[in-house]
C-alpha cells in the first residue's frame, strides 16, 4: 500500500478510497503523512516522550473509529484539532488526579485557593487605587506619568509630544510619582480603618 503511486494521492482520495471500501491501509498512509507532526504537537502538551507517543497511538485508534461519523472537508485540520482535544484531556484528567492527591495529602489547599484569591484581590484593589490616585494627580503630572510608565516614552519623546520643556516634563515626573506614593498610602490607611 506504501507504493508511490498511493503517496501521489490527496489526504481528500485517500479519505475517499476507505469510505469506498473500508480498508484501513488508506487510513494508515494517511495517518503516515501526519504522525511526525502529530507526535510534535504531543510532545509540545505532555512535555515527555511516552506520553506523546502512546497519544499518537491512542490518535490513531480514535481516528479510525470517528472517522465514517464525520463528514470531513480538511483532513490535516481534522486530526490537528483531534490531537489537540485528546491532548488539553490528557492534561485534564492528569490535573484533576493531580489535585485530589495534593488535597488528599494536605487539607491546606483550600488555604492555598484562599490565599490566590486574596492576593488577586488586593491586585485588583491596588489597580482600582491606583486609577484613582492618577485621577487626583493635576494634568501635568498625570499626562507625563502615564507617558513614562505605561507608555514606555522617554523624557525628550514627551517633550516633543506635549510642548514641556524636559525639565518641566522631569518635573512633572518626579512630582508625580511622589505625589502617587502619598495619595496610595492614603487610599490603604483609609481602606483599613
Amino acid at each position: 500500500m506504501n507504493n508511490p503511486a498511493t503517496q501521489q494521492l490527496t489526504d481528500q482520495e485517500l479519505l475517499q478510497r476507505f469510505k469506498a471500501d473500508n480498508n484501513s491501509d488508506w487510513i494508515g498512509v494517511l495517518f503516515d503523512r501526519y504522525a511526525l507532526l502529530l507526535l510534535g504537537m504531543c510532545m509540545k502538551y505532555l512535555k515527555n516522550e511516552e506520553d506523546a507517543r502512546d497519544a499518537v497511538q491512542q490518535i490513531f485508534l480514535k481516528m479510525l473509529s470517528d472517522i465514517n461519523k464525520h463528514e470531513i472537508q480538511y483532513f490535516r485540520a481534522w486530526i490537528y484539532q483531534v490531537t489537540k482535544n485528546y491532548c488539553l484531556m490528557q492534561l485534564r484528567q492528569k490535573h484533576m488526579k493531580y489535585k485530589e492527591e495534593i488535597s488528599d495529602k494536605h487539607m491546606g489547599g483550600i488555604a492555598a485557593e484562599q490565599e490566590d484569591k486574596r492576593v488577586y484581590q488586593e491586585k485588583d484593589l491596588l489597580l482600582e487605587n491606583m486609577e484613582q490616585a492618577m485621577n487626583l494627580l493635576n494634568p501635568e503630572q498625570r499626562d507625563c506619568v502615564r507617558l513614562f510608565y505605561l507608555e514606555k516614552k522617554s523624557y525628550q519623546e514627551i517633550a516633543d509630544q506635549t510642548g514641556y520643556s524636559l525639565l518641566q516634563v522631569k518635573s512633572y515626573i518626579q512630582n508625580g510619582k511622589r505625589n502617587l506614593k502619598l495619595l496610595l498610602e492614603k487610599q490603604q490607611r483609609a481602606n483599613k480603618s
